[in-house]
């Protein structure tokens, strides 16, 4: 399985229009070669690099095992969203306190539906209830500095 992203290649700089204090919305995704198996898919977007420890900017989920894309600044029909270390559900961009900070889209080809995870939770429900379905996984990484 992959996750691609025309607005950047891996390892590479995130534009600043994605970032928390551009246009703040996500970037175009691309999936390819999904398991036939899955139920659902599942993302995560994970700055390592936080002071604080890791901090969560976005979790998508039940996502069909079809969709192929996200759209810039779009969910794909029928995904749900739950609540990023910004506090908010949905995309919450970059914006690194200082230096450059990778952030980690993780992509999840899973034999569950994730039915029952809520907006309200967060990084610990969404690595709880993807425990023990997970039949693939793909990462992409970009690089976002401080401005």
């Amino acid at each position: 399985m992959t996750i691609t992203s025309t607005a950047f290649q891996n390892d590479e700089e995130i534009p600043r229009e994605y970032g928390f204090d551009g246009r703040n919305v996500n970037p175009p995704l691309t999936f390819s070669e999904v398991t036939s198996e899955a139920k659902s898919l599942a993302l995560i977007l994970e700055d390592p690099d936080a002071p604080g420890g890791v901090f969560v900017h976005w979790i998508l989920y039940s996502m069909s095992p079809a969709t192929l894309q996200v759209l810039e600044g779009e969910l794909p029909r029928g995904a749900k969203q739950a609540t990023n270390d910004y506090g908010t559900v949905g995309y919450g961009g970059p914006r690194p306190p200082s230096g450059t900070h990778r952030y980690v889209f993780k992509l999840f080809a899973l034999d569950d539906l994730l039915d029952e995870l809520r907006a309200t939770d967060g990084r610990e429900a969404f690595y709880e209830a993807v425990e023990g379905h997970i039949l693939d996984e793909a990462v992409i990484t970009g690089l976002f500095e401080a401005a």
